[in-house]
C-alpha cells in the first residue's frame, strides 16, 4: 500500500510544478478513459488525508483500496465530462462522480457538481501493487458493454 506521507509529498511537488507555469488541463470522458483503463489511480483524500490506490480494469471493474477499505464490489464508467464510480448492491448502491484535471504527473480530483477538490492523486501505469487478481465481481449496471449475443440473451 502507497503510505499516506509519500502521496504527500509527491503531491506537494506536484502542485509546485503546477505553480511553475503549468497549467491543469481538464480531461473529457475519453481522455479520462484513456488516462484510467488499465491503470491504478493512487492518492489521497484532502479532506481526511486518508490514502486510495485503486487499478481500474478494462470491464469497469476496480480493484484496490479506498480508504484503506478493500474494493469487494467496485466499478467505474466515464461520461461525456467525468468519471463515476459505483460501489455496493444495486438496491444500496452509492455513486460518486468526478471531473479529472492535470498537471504534469498531478491529477486533481473534483466531486460533481461541486467542484470541490476531493483527491490529489497519481496516475500509475498498470497494476503496479497486484490489485487485478484480487476483483472477483461483475459491474452490471455495465451491461450495454457486453457483446451482442449475450445482449439479446439478457432481454429474455
Amino acid at each position: 500500500m502507497v503510505r499516506p506521507a509519500a502521496m504527500i509529498a509527491a503531491c506537494a511537488v506536484g502542485l509546485m510544478a503546477a505553480g511553475q507555469g503549468r497549467a491543469a488541463e481538464r480531461l473529457g470522458g475519453e481522455q479520462i478513459k484513456r488516462a484510467f483503463e488499465g491503470n491504478t489511480v493512487t492518492g489521497l483524500y484532502t479532506g481526511s488525508n486518508l490514502p486510495f490506490s485503486e487499478y481500474h480494469h478494462p470491464d469497469g471493474r476496480v480493484s484496490g483500496h479506498n480508504r484503506d477499505m478493500p474494493n469487494t464490489d467496485a466499478c467505474w464508467i466515464t461520461t461525456e465530462d467525468a468519471v463515476c464510480y459505483y460501489y455496493g448492491p444495486h438496491e444500496t448502491r452509492r455513486t460518486y462522480c468526478f471531473t479529472i484535471e492535470t498537471s504534469g504527473s498531478l491529477t486533481v480530483i473534483r466531486s460533481r457538481p461541486s467542484g470541490r477538490i476531493n483527491g490529489l492523486a497519481r496516475i500509475e501505469p498498470g497494476d503496479p501493487h497486484g490489485y487485478a487478481g484480487k476483483a472477483e465481481w461483475v459491474c452490471d449496471g455495465l451491461i450495454s458493454q457486453v457483446p451482442p449475443m449475450t445482449r439479446r440473451l439478457a432481454r429474455r
